[in-house]
């Protein structure tokens, strides 16, 4: 019986590997070459950077529009889900435009038309969109393509309504 050489490599490396001599390959820790570890932080910090950079711009076209005027006008108080809180300034001899406080910002929208009747205004440059149907109104921000505030009801919709009972018939 002729054992070869090549049958007495594969033995001692099936002996070493099963005493936990050779360990697996994907169980070896790497260290990181310093250079690598290098530019792995730099990009972290341009990334943060960038998003910092963008914040920064998109508060500077906010801080750009001019805060409506306010004054001789109807204000009307929102309370929203999640405690949200929405304040909306009508002027009655402007139907056009309204004013929109919204987490400490007075905001001025534009009229909408619409085919449903729901009343929709918006301000593109800062991306706020008012969707104020009978039942409820809605803050969205079509920038990010996501709701602000939802369900919100002021005093008269909060009201229960009364229904008449069914004996109640007047003849």
């Amino acid at each position: 019986m002729a054992i070869t050489l090549k049958q007495i490599t594969a033995a001692c490396a099936f002996a070493l590997a099963a005493a936990g001599v050779c360990a697996p390959a994907s169980a070896t820790t790497h260290d990181t070459h310093p250079k690598a570890t290098h530019v792995l932080k730099e990009k972290a910090k341009s990334s943060k950077h960038k998003k910092t950079k963008k914040a920064d711009a998109k508060q500077a076209v906010a801080d750009d529009e001019p805060e409506p005027d306010i004054t001789d006008t109807t204000m009307d108080e929102y309370a929203c889900e999640l405690n949200n809180k929405v304040t909306i300034y009508k002027n009655s001899m402007d139907d056009s435009h309204i004013a929109l406080r919204w987490k400490n910002h007075l905001r001025r929208l534009d009229k909408v038309g619409t085919t449903t009747g729901a009343q929709r205004y918006e301000n593109a440059k800062v991306g706020l969109v008012w969707i104020g149907i009978p039942s409820k109104g809605i803050l969205l921000d079509s920038k990010q393509n996501r709701q602000l505030a939802n369900e919100c009801k002021d005093a008269a919709q909060t009201k229960p309504m009364v229904a008449a009972a069914p004996g109640d018939k007047k003849s």
